[in-house]
């Protein structure tokens, strides 16, 4: 289990969840909620890091004071330097997959000098991933129309315990390059459930013009940009484009994956994690 903290900011509290020991790592994910059982994403860091797993700004038992700053990207990573302020971590690494991965990119163009590194992967810079046929979100993509059902579905308080538990299923199954690593995905305990009001604005105030794309050459601290060469959520296409744009990026491929490399090819993340610790170990021994 994760050990919860509640951290006084000048924005406010926030709920906060810590395992590893090491230098810091910030995990979260822009519309999630995560509790003590931890985050499997978030897992993966923990041989190497100390991880904050973070609950935003109207997530678990954070704030939910929206008077001053809202749910944006901008003010989320306001919220974070927050929390890392009242740490007193003068800098720390953070890691992001699918909104949190794009919620990396905005961190490290607004604030790069907080930041040791970025790791980051199922993203998109933008909001091309909409209009791409590959992705369920597009309109085109023959899976859109039973995606939108269910993510109604799952907003709806009068849905049964039964319907979330069917619909989360297929939606995951659909995020999956291989069917049978549904059973890997729910073998152990996670947190993560989607925060209602957190999407909606996202999709709606957000999505919309979301563009960091002209900005990422200007980005030079560490990224290590990874994508699943068969994600079904921000096409592979993207993790690409980002790596690119970025001044000092790396891309790592997961050629089995879908949405979800660190489920579906578990060992080859955790390497792709230990490799990353490695490198970072031997920056700050060259910079002592």
């Amino acid at each position: 289990m994760w050990e919860q903290q509640l951290i006084e900011t000048e924005n406010g509290v926030f709920e906060v969840f810590t395992a590893g020991e090491g230098e810091p790592l910030c995990v979260t994910h822009l519309y999630s909620e995560f509790n003590a059982n931890g985050n499997r994403f978030a897992a993966m860091f923990v041989p190497h890091y100390k991880v904050y797993l973070v609950n935003l700004r109207g997530c678990g038992n954070s704030t939910a004071d929206t008077s001053i700053l809202n749910y944006s990207m901008h003010d989320s990573v306001e919220d974070l330097e927050a929390i890392r302020r009242a740490l007193e971590i003068d800098s720390w690494g953070f890691a992001g997959h699918s909104t949190g991965g794009m919620l990396a990119l905005k961190y490290v163009i607004l604030h790069p000098k907080s930041l040791q590194f970025i790791v980051a992967g199922g993203l998109c810079a933008s909001s091309d991933y909409m209009r791409h046929v590959g992705s369920m979100y597009c309109k085109e993509n023959p899976n859109n129309k039973r995606i939108l059902e269910i993510l109604a579905m799952l907003k709806d308080p009068a849905s049964t315990l039964e319907e979330r538990r069917a619909g989360s299923k297929e939606w995951a199954l659909m995020s999956l390059y291989k069917a049978e690593s549904y059973d890997n995905m729910v073998s152990r305990p996670n947190s993560g459930n989607t925060v209602a009001k957190r999407l909606d604005y996202f999709s709606y105030e957000e999505l919309p013009t979301f563009d960091l794309r002209p900005q990422l050459p200007d980005v030079q601290v560490k990224a290590y940009i990874y994508g699943g060469f068969y994600d079904a959520q921000c096409p592979y296409d993207y993790a690409e484009e980002a790596a690119q744009l970025l001044g000092n990026a790396t891309l790592t491929t997961f050629s089995e994956s879908n949405h979800h490399p660190c489920i579906e090819e578990e060992q080859k993340f955790a390497e792709f994690v230990a490799a990353i610790a490695d490198e970072q170990r031997k920056e700050e021994t060259n910079h002592a």
